[in-house]
């Protein structure tokens, strides 16, 4: 598949003790297009990077498909100044794509832009049965920091979000960025999926704060832990409250809060609980 600019060298003038002349690095920001049997879908504004992984990430948490391999294929085409990811699926869903039918034109990362009704805004979440993945306190604060390690865009643009999957005894397993924090949790939704990971086995990490979507998503793939650096809304605590999630948010080095199942957190001598 055919490589896309991610970033960009800008001038600016920098005024730090004194005023001069530079140049920064800075994310690029392109319209991606998700169309299905050559019909648009939905369009975002997103980093053009992963994508395969975030055509696969976004089909499974609108409920177009329910497994990654209903996918047949997909393929980047270039149109005018943005991109169409045409999206070829296996058997007929159609019925799916009318249930879920999406026009959307909205600024970065801003996934309930275009929906045609309030109830498609509050759909029912998965319950998550069972306890799932469990932490050490420890492995909270470990995944944080490998995510913001395991960021090389960020690093070089310091404006981009990060969504990983943390399995406990293994690391963080991989990580997806992306200027907006949905389309971040789709890519690696999608990658997870694609690499046929259970989303059970671990948990998700994201460097946002915790809307009601960001809850939905991760309980679409099935992780019964989010875990973020900043705080959660009421309404993704009552969603979270509902799924059986456990949220743990204000991650910031040993210190967190725990606001739903706090069960799945164990007590550990490296860290604790805020």
């Amino acid at each position: 598949m055919q490589a896309y600019d991610t970033k960009a060298a800008v001038r600016e003038t920098i005024w730090r003790t004194g005023v001069r002349p530079g140049v920064r690095v800075v994310p690029e920001e392109v319209p991606i297009a998700f169309s299905y049997a050559g019909s648009t879908h939905a369009v975002m504004m997103g980093t053009p990077s992963d994508l395969v992984d975030f055509a696969i990430g976004f089909s499974l948490t609108e409920g177009i498909i329910g497994k990654a391999d209903e996918i047949e294929a997909v393929e980047v085409v270039v149109a005018g100044k943005g991109l169409d990811v045409q999206i070829s699926l296996q058997g007929d869903k159609e019925e799916a794509l009318r249930r879920r039918r999406r026009s959307m034109a909205g600024p970065v990362g801003c996934g309930l832009c275009g929906l045609e009704s309030l109830d498609q805004a509050m759909r029912p979440v998965p319950l998550l049965s069972g306890p799932g993945c469990e932490l050490d306190a420890g492995h909270v604060s470990a995944a944080v920091a490998a995510l913001g390690e395991g960021q090389p865009l960020h690093a070089e643009t310091h404006a981009v979000h990060g969504a990983g999957f943390f399995i406990p005894g293994t690391g963080l397993a991989m990580v997806r960025e992306d200027v907006g924090r949905h389309n971040a949790l789709d890519k690696l939704i999608g990658a997870v999926a694609r690499q046929g990971i259970k989303g059970a086995t671990g948990a998700v990490v994201v460097t946002s704060r915790v809307s009601v979507e960001m809850v939905q998503k991760t309980a679409i793939l099935g992780s019964p832990i989010l875990i973020a650096i900043s705080a959660p809304t009421a309404l993704a605590i009552r969603t979270a409250e509902e799924a059986g999630m456990t949220v743990v948010a204000l991650a910031r080095g040993k210190d967190f809060e725990v606001f739903t199942r706090s069960d799945r957190i164990k007590m550990g001598s490296s860290a604790h609980v805020a």
